[in-house]
Order: structure tokens, then C-alpha cells, then sequence
């Protein structure tokens, strides 16, 4: 209608009219529009529902294609395991213990939960747990908003749900897992019972501490642990403050990691009352039980802290069960198909080493080592009894570690991890790295030396006052600053000299080109550290950190014919049904020849039996002489300060090792340590054989390789006898005739620089000294040959004079007249 064809209309009134006309038809305009898009609305969210319904199905059926419905069967293995209990035994399967878990946990039966918790956890966590079939649909869609825009709750898992996601799946927060979660939940409660489920969530959760400090999980260490009362018998007020702890145990728990009450435990308190509101809400309570209950002092039921009971297992359980942990990680990173160097990174190494963990401690799994019942315990016996020989006078406590192992296969038959677990937990056996001085000498620089053929047993080498290549730092023996001669390399061995060691090492390093060259053919096939640098001057002083157990298969190497067998403790794994698991398959690697062991363990007979560095020989004799007649080879250690000691002894059979020094590093022991670690391991051998005759093999002897080259040398040389021109002399074969021992050929005429190191003025010195000493014999020799003539000369005149004098005393008779 046209404005034109209204009445007419003042002014005023028609200006009011029109703009009331105008406010009404924008409203009836907007209402239209509001109408419409309602009604659009409505539509496309029929249809985006409809549309979003088949797509959020088609994208969970994607998510769950690869997933495996596992049988009730299995369902029941995965949910119950941990009821599976794993062990740990020794050599002859009598059983070592049982392996704990980080979390105190005991299951127990439905009967034996009381109802009370049963409802009370059923309330607070799960509202429809009855009714639904493992999952509540509208909650997983409010979870997802949630999870999607981050503003609500993202709370929507059922106690099925949860169940899954503790003992099955991991805590990841992705679709792929929430699907797997649901399809498995919906699985569980088509083959279990309501009250199954319940019971077996209750037997798994984490309930916080306990009043010794001490992780639990399940109902029943939560009842005990806490309120001292079996999970039936609770109170409600007790029921409600269990219910509410898997939410979060660590905050909700009243105890510290000490076992003692937190100053504030409100929090837990406060999760109780909305527990117990959560019980009356759902009628699980009379109002009259819930109010009791809330006004229930709680506080007055918590324990007392509590000491926790000492480990009765130290280091075997922990030693045996760290070696498990890490063969079961290794099989299954294997199986993965992951490669050693990504094992060896520490994230992929922790995570696979958490893993096998968890397997060892639910999975039922038999642990067989190889450590020997009484021989283990004879050790322990052992350092308690003689631990104190190795105190050095100063009034602080000298520690130790020693392994016993089996020379043929690596099996440790037995160890010392320190004096007293309960005052020194560090397994010096094991863990604790230390230098190893010169007990490094025999198979980081003798052995691959003599397996190079660049020496015999008899080979000189020298033995004179020097310093490092910077110049300025003295080199120098623990006795003395060089000896000013030529020593044989069994000399210099038995002296266990600075000096001849580091000129050996330079010489295979010289003659190689290169400084890492030892390690890379030698050490790195013994598992030695490679984090050290083996080139630098001072390695053959072993200056390397090394434990225990590295030096007892370094020897035992030599002791096996230079074949290498990985030190190990655990024998086999076995699963609850008896299936191995795992195997310890030996991995045997030739490190050194058969000669150059066999003349390494010639040379090690030496020490031992010349006791200049070790009165052992001496007091095991004196102690069992038929074990004094084992054929013991070996070598001793220390190094700066003495702050370490080591002695390392082989038979044909087994090697043990001893270690000592204070708990920490670097800190220096009194002279003498030698002689006490040589007193100490007498005594430990002696009490070992004592319960069992068998295991050093008295009767058995290293003999010598028929790969072996004995050559006749000069014993002045070290080299093959030979004209020597020395100042206008020649000299015709120095010295006497000896027998040296070379695993290769190599050995040379005799020159006037013939020996290992040694500078010029030292090779003239050392020939002047045997020149002056022939010279000497010459002297004496004609000093001799002219008193022998003058004697003999004073003799026969002698003679003469008496004849004479008889003669003239001889008249002729008078003649008698008629």
C-alpha cells in the first residue's frame, strides 16, 4: 500500500504512527527470519546427524579393523594377571624369592570385599555400571566435545573402561585407542559378570600408601595397609575413603613416602564425604547412615607408621632380577625388530626395560641363574668372617667386590657385592666402576703385544727413568723411578713396572698406527668400556674405570684358551606353563690365541708364585697346601694413593676377582693393601674350597699351546744369539742361552738396539755395564789364573825344597872294622 492513499493525518500524529508501523514490520520481519532458520535448522541437524552418525561409524569400524577380539580366555589372562606370581631360583632350581613389585598388592575374592565398597566405588565412578553394556554412549560423546574444545569435563570412562585401560591398553589419548578401549570393554562384559568386573578393579587399582611408605594396589592392601582391617570388614566411613583414593592415590592417600600421616590429609577426607554423598544420592545409604557416617572421625582409624621389614635378599634378588629385566627386554625389542644401536638408546632402552619389568613382575615367570646355593652363601659367610683383614688401621671401613666364574662357559657361580648390604648397598660386584691400575696390564697391553708378535716372555724391554711426551711429567714404578736396566718382559710382569708397560703399549701402538688399537681387537670383544680413550700415555697404567665383573672375564678369556664367554647370571626364564622363554645361548669369541693365553698364563704363574707383588702363594699355602698346588696364575692391581686394590687369580677351572677401596672414589688407603687383599682372598678361596673341593680344580694345570715357539735366545738380549758390533767390539753371542716363548714368529738376531723403548745413551749404558762386567770377569778370571799359577808355583816349589831337604838328611853308613 502507498503512503500516498492513507487518510491524511496531522503532522505530529503522523510521524508517530509511521514510525510504529515501521518498529512492527522489522519485528514481524525478524520473527520470519527466525522461523526460517529454526526450521532450516532443524533440517540440516536431521540430516548432519544423520550424516555425522555414518561417518563417526564408518571412522570407528576404521579404527578397530586391525583390532583382534581376544577369547574369554585371554581376556581373563590379561585382567588377572596379576595374580600370576614370578620367582627367582638358583642353579639347582631351590628357589632364591618371590619377585616383588614396586606396588605391595594382594588379591583376594569377591566374597572377601566388602559390599560397601562395591557400592561405593560403583556410585562415584560409574552411576550406570549396572545398565550399560561397557560403555555409556552419551558420556563417550561428552568426553570427545570435551577433548575437542576443551571446555566440560573429559571424564566418560566406565569402570569396564578403566579396567581395559590399566591392564591392557596404554594412557594415550588418541581416537585409535578410546575405540580399541570401548570394543574391548563391550567384550569383557559379554563374557564376565558385573560382579566380576568390579571385583577384579578393585584387585588392580592403585590405593596410594600404605603407612610404611610403601606403593599398594588392591582393595585389600589398601584395608590392611591403611585402616588395619581385611577389605570385608570395613566400616562405611572406612568403605567411602578406599572408594574414593584410584581417582588420584598419591594426593587422596593420608601418607607420605616415609609412612608417616601428612601434616594435611583434608583433601582425602573431603573425597570421602563426596563418596559417601554419592552413596546416599543413588540410595545406596539411609540418610541417616550417611550422615553417621560423614560426622565419623576417620583420622583416629589411620595406623601408625610402621618400619618397613629389612631386605633379606640384597644383592642376589637384585642383581639376578636387573639381569632378567634386561634379557627379557632384549627378546622383545628383538622381536619388535628393533636393531641394537636403536636399543641402545636410552629412551628406547627404558621403555623396553619398563616392559619387561611389568612382564617379570606379573607374568609368572621362573628366573633360573646360575649362582651356586652354597657357594654364594659360603661368600657371604666368607667377607663376614674376613671382611676385616682388608681395614687398613685408619678407622674407616674398607670395602669390596669379588665374582667367581666359570672359566669354559662365563657362568658367575657366585659374588661378594660389598661387606654388609645393610650398611653399603653399591654392588661393588657389579656397579661400582673403579681404575683398574695394573691388573689392566695383562690383557690390555702383554697379551695383544705378545698376540702381535712383537715379543716373547724373555724380550727385553726398558726399564729407565723417563718422562710422558709433554716433557715435564715423570713417569715412574710404584717402587721406584726405573730400575736402570733392560728387565724381560716376565721381569717386568712380576715387578708389575710402570715403565716397560708403557713402552710396550707405545711399541703396538707404533707398529699398528694406531692408539685405539688394543681396544678395538682386543678389549671391545671382552665388553670393555669404549667410553674411555684407550690411547692416551697413562692406559697401560689402567687408568680406564672398570668393574669387578670386567676384569674377572678379561682373565677368564685368558684362562679359556683366549676364548671370551660373556659373564652371565640367569640361565633360563621360563613362562607359568613352563615354556622358555628364554635361553642363555653362548656366544664364545676367540679374543687372543691359543699360545698367546697359554704364555699369558705362564707368565701369571709367575707372579703369583715370585710374591713380589702378592704374599698369596704364602698364606694359602699355609692354610691348605693341596690347594696351594692348584695351578694359580693371576695378577694384582692398585692405583694412586693405593685408593684401589685388586687382585685377579685364574685356575684352569674358574677365575675370582677382588676389588677394595673405600666407598668413594679416589680416596686413599694405607700402604700395605697388597698384602691385605692377598690375606683376605687366601682366606675366601680357602673357606669355599672347605664346602666344596671341586670348584678350583687343584688337580688341573694350564699347559702350554702347541702353537707355542720356544726359542733359544740370549738371555742378555732377549734376541736370537748373534755377532754384535759394540765400539770397535764384536760380540759373540752375549749372555747365556735361554728358552723364550713367542706366539708368532718374530723374534730377531741380537743388535745393539734389541729390546722394547730404551733410548740411546740407555742401550750404551746397558752395553757398557756388561762390557765393564766382562771386563770385570776377564780380571778376576786372570787375577784367578795367576793366583792358580802362583799357587800352583809355591806348590811344586814347596815340593822341591821338601824332597832336598830329605835328601840331605839321608848319611851313608860307617863301615865296621875287624
Amino acid at each position: 500500500m502507498e503512503v500516498s492513499s492513507l487518510p491524511p493525518l496531522n503532522n505530529e500524529r503522523h510521524n508517530q504512527d509511521t514510525k510504529k508501523h515501521q518498529t512492527l514490520f522489522r519485528l514481524n520481519i525478524v520473527v520470519r527470519v527466525i522461523q526460517s532458520l529454526l526450521t532450516v535448522g532443524v533440517v540440516l541437524l536431521i540430516l548432519g546427524g544423520s550424516l555425522a552418525l555414518g561417518i563417526g561409524t564408518g571412522y570407528f569400524a576404521y579404527l578397530v579393523e586391525d583390532t583382534t577380539m581376544p577369547t574369554r580366555d585371554e581376556l581373563k589372562r590379561d585382567l588377572g594377571n596379576i595374580t600370576q606370581t614370578s620367582k627367582l631360583t638358583y642353579s639347582d632350581n631351590s628357589e632364591i624369592a618371590t619377585i616383588r613389585s614396586d606396588l605391595m598388592r594382594t588379591a583376594v575374592g569377591s566374597e572377601e570385599i566388602s559390599d560397601l565398597i562395591k557400592k561405593a566405588v560403583i556410585t562415584t565412578e560409574d552411576e550406570y555400571f549396572e545398565e550399560h553394556k561397557g560403555f555409556v554412549p552419551k558420556a563417550v560423546i561428552r568426553a570427545l566435545v570435551s577433548e575437542a574444545t576443551g571446555i566440560g569435563s573429559s571424564g566418560g570412562s566406565t569402570l569396564t573402561q578403566q579396567l581395559v585401560k590399566q591392564q591392557i591398553l596404554s594412557d594415550e589419548t588418541t581416537f585409535k585407542r578410546k575405540a580399541n578401549e570401548i570394543i574391548l570393554s563391550m567384550q569383557i562384559e559379554k563374557y564376565f559378570s558385573k560382579d566380576e568386573i568390579v571385583t577384579t578393579y578393585l584387585n588392580v587399582s592403585p590405593f596410594g600408601r600404605n603407612n610404611k611408605g610403601q606403593n599398594i594396589a588392591g582393595v585389600q592392601e589398601a584395608a590392611r595397609g591403611i585402616f588395619g582391617v581385611d577389605a570385608k570388614d570395613v566400616n562405611i566411613a572406612q568403605a567411602a575413603f578406599i572408594a574414593g583414593l584410584p581417582q588420584s592415590p598419591i594426593v587422596y592417600s593420608p601418607y607420605t613416602n616415609t609412612g608417616d600421616l601428612k601434616e594435611d590429609y583434608s583433601l582425602g577426607l573431603k573425597r570421602k564425604d563426596f563418596v559417601l554423598f554419592s552413596m546416599y544420592r543413588e540410595k545406596a545409604l539411609s540418610k541417616k547412615e550417611y550422615e553417621e557416617a560423614k560426622a565419623y572421625d576417620l583420622s583416629k582409624d589411620f595406623l601408625k607408621k610402621e618400619a618397613v621389614k629389612a631386605d633379606d635378599q640384597g644383592f642376589l634378588y637384585y642383581a639376578v632380577l636387573e639381569e632378567a629385566q634386561d634379557a627379557i627386554a632384549k627378546k622383545n625389542a628383538k622381536k619388535d625388530g628393533i636393531s641394537d644401536e636403536d636399543f641402545a638408546e636410552e629412551a628406547t632402552y627404558t621403555a623396553y626395560k619398563n616392559r619387561a619389568k611389568k612382564e617379570l613382575e606379573n607374568g609368572g615367570y621362573t628366573v633360573q641363574s646360575t649362582i651356586d646355593k652354597n657357594i654364594y652363601a659360603t661368600m657371604q659367610e666368607a667377607v663376614h668372617d674376613y671382611g676385616y683383614m682388608l681395614d687398613d688401621g685408619s678407622g674407616s671401613r674398607i670395602e669390596t667386590g669379588s665374582v667367581l666364574m666359570e672359566n669354559k662357559s662365563g657362568k658367575v657361580l657366585g659374588f661378594i657385592g660389598s661387606r654388609d648390604y645393610n650398611t653399603d648397598q653399591n654392588n661393588h660386584a657389579f656397579d661400582t666402576v673403579r681404575q683398574a691400575g695394573s691388573s689392566i696390564k695383562p690383557v690390555l697391553v702383554y697379551g695383544p703385544a705378545i698376540d702381535q708378535g712383537l715379543m716373547g716372555s724373555e724380550t727385553r724391554v726398558a726399564d729407565y727413568p723417563m718422562k710422558y711426551k709433554d716433557g715435564g711429567t715423570e713417569l715412574a714404578n710404584a717402587t721406584n723411578k726405573g730400575s736402570k736396566t733392560f728387565q724381560t718382559v716376565r721381569e717386568s710382569l712380576e715387578w708389575s713396572n710402570n715403565i716397560p708397560a708403557y713402552h710396550i703399549y707405545q711399541k703396538l701402538i707404533e707398529e699398528t698406527g694406531s692408539d685405539q688399537f688394543a681396544y678395538d681387537n682386543y678389549l671391545k670383544k671382552m665388553n670393555y668400556p669404549a667410553s674411555h680413550d684407550w690411547g692416551v700415555e697413562a692406559a697401560p697404567l689402567g687408568t680406564t674405570d672398570v668393574t669387578t665383573l670386567d676384569q674377572t672375564n678379561g682373565y677368564q678369556t685368558l684362562a679359556n684358551g683366549g676364548v671370551y664367554q660373556e659373564g652371565y647370571l640367569i640361565e633360563s626364564i621360563k613362562d607359568n606353563e613352563g615354556n622358555v622363554v628364554y635361553q642363555h645361548e653362548a656366544k664364545p669369541v676367540e679374543v687372543f690365541s691359543p699360545a698367546t693365553a697359554s704364555i699369558m698364563n705362564d707368565l701369571m704363574r709367575s707372579v703369583i708364585d715370585a710374591q713380589i707383588t702378592s704374599p698369596f702363594k704364602s698364606v694359602i699355602s699355609g692354610l691348605d697346601w693341596n690347594l696351594a698346588n692348584a695351578d694359580w696364575v693371576g695378577k694384582t692391581g692398585s692405583t694412586d694413593n693405593y685408593a684401589d686394590s685388586w687382585l685377579v687369580l685364574s685356575t684352569p677351572k674358574v677365575t675370582i676377582s677382588n676389588w677394595s677401596g673405600h666407598g668413594e672414589a679416589n680416596i686413599p688407603m694405607n700402604d700395605g693393601s697388597g698384602d691385605r687383599s692377598a690375606n683376605y682372598m687366601a682366606y675366601v678361596i680357602n673357606k669355599i674350597h672347605q664346602k666344596n673341593g671341586d670348584v678350583f680344580g687343584t688337580n688341573d694345570r694350564f699347559n702350554l699351546s702347541k702353537e707355542v715357539k720356544q726359542v733359544k735366545v740370549s738371555d742378555f738380549t732377549g734376541a736370537l744369539p748373534a755377532t754384535v758390533d759394540y765400539q770397535n767390539y764384536k760380540l759373540q753371542s752375549p749372555g747365556k742361552e735361554v728358552t723364550s716363548l713367542w706366539a708368532k714368529d718374530g723374534v730377531t738376531d741380537s743388535t745393539f738396539k734389541f729390546g722394547i723403548g730404551g733410548t740411546d745413551a740407555n742401550y750404551s749404558s746397558y752395553w757398557k755395564a756388561y762390557l765393564d762386567r766382562i771386563a770385570a770377569e776377564q780380571k778376576k778370571a786372570e787375577q784367578a789364573a795367576k793366583k792358580a799359577a802362583a799357587d800352583k808355583a809355591a806348590a811344586e816349589k814347596a815340593k822341591k825344597d821338601k824332597e832336598k831337604t830329605n835328601s840331605s838328611e839321608k848319611k851313608p853308613a860307617d863301615k865296621k872294622e875287624d
